[in-house]
């Protein structure tokens, strides 16, 4: 580099630089692959979000991170304060590149989409049958505690009928000219005539 003092640019060494990116490039080539990253998939497990609801903790300066308040993501090592922001979190981009994922997804063939709608049919169909037999189970008890109430009736009945037939009219008759000696109208029964 040949600086002249009136020249205060700075001029470059383009053949150095080209020979340098040349060097870079094939050092790519040989060392390292190309990283790939699983596609976007379902989560096979349930998040946890009730587990610390409504229990108090006592939260100090010593408290490790993963303890203190809110939600810990132990992937990104990270505290979150509400659920909202958990979910968030953990459906993000940060979250899913921590876990070795892209944000990609993959495309689903035509035989896939059939074989999905086979499986939420018989869902819905299942739903449908457990449905009917919970009404059947209702509709049975409701009648069984109607035929419990009916017996209870009749019963009830049968033990007055039987209460009527017990009462002697030749006693019934004594007791009112008792009644009648002693100077009141009856013993508090009923009269029956």
């Amino acid at each position: 580099m040949s600086m002249r003092p009136d020249d205060h640019r700075r001029k470059w060494d383009r053949k150095e630089y080209e020979r340098l990116a040349h060097e870079r490039i094939l050092s790519k080539d040989k060392g390292s692959e190309p990283v790939t990253k699983e596609l976007l998939k379902q989560r096979e497990y349930k998040v946890d979000l009730d587990s610390k609801l409504g229990k108090s903790m006592v939260i100090n300066k010593s408290t490790p991170s993963s303890q203190s308040g809110g939600y810990y993501c132990n992937v990104c090592d990270c505290v979150v304060k509400d659920s909202i922001n958990f979910l968030d979190h953990i459906n993000g981009k940060k979250h899913q590149r921590n876990l070795g994922m892209s944000m990609k997804v993959e495309r689903s063939s035509l035989d896939q989409v059939k074989e999905r709608f086979k499986i939420n049919k018989k869902k819905t169909e299942e739903k449908k049958k457990d449905y009917e037999l919970e009404s059947r189970v209702r509709e049975a008890k409701e009648e069984e505690d109607r035929y419990r109430e009916y017996k209870r009736e009749k019963r009830k009945e049968r033990k007055r009928k039987h209460d009527d037939d017990d009462a002697d009219p030749d006693l019934d008759a004594g007791s009112s000219e008792m009644a009648a000696i002693m100077g009141f109208a009856g013993f508090g029964g009923s009269k029956k005539n």
